[in-house]
């Protein structure tokens, strides 16, 4: 299991306890509906509501020959989450890269961010954009016509 998967599996856990814990004191209303909540939350913070993460070379070289944006983010990232919700279906325009699985990715993300892993970080045409506006980053993956 790679650290991506830690806080999905912990809010379910903890439902699980929880929920355990209702039922046993005579209340299995509030654990059925707790219970989903919890699965809820693992299943935003988990990295299945984000577009197939590619690594950062593939990535990188993708962005070359498409122009498209490369976005550097993590599970468990509130922005990057805001960011993912924010672009809606438009977010499968770009390439996304999980830096927790991509050694590379994270690299890049340093590179960018004086050292730091703060993400998102989205860059166009070679230019790092750290934590930029949803809309902005739609803007990019409109095509210009």
């Amino acid at each position: 299991m790679t650290r991506t998967w830690i806080l999905p599996m912990l809010l379910v856990l903890c439902g699980a306890v929880v929920a355990t814990g209702l039922v046993l004191s005579g209340s299995p209303g509030e654990a059925a509906a707790l219970l989903p909540a919890f699965v809820l939350l693992a299943g935003v913070n988990s990295p299945l509501v984000f577009p197939r993460s590619i690594g950062a070379l593939e990535a990188q070289r993708r962005s070359a020959v498409d122009g498209r944006p490369v976005v550097y983010w993590r599970s468990g990232c509130k922005y990057c989450l805001r960011l993912r919700i924010r672009l809606g279906r438009s977010a499968r325009q770009a390439h996304w890269v999980d830096i927790w699985r991509d050694p590379a990715g994270a690299a890049a993300v340093r590179a960018a961010n004086e050292g730091n892993e703060t993400v998102p970080t989205v860059v166009v045409a070679g230019h790092p954009h750290t934590n930029p506006d949803p809309e902005w980053v739609r803007e990019q993956l409109s095509p210009s016509a």
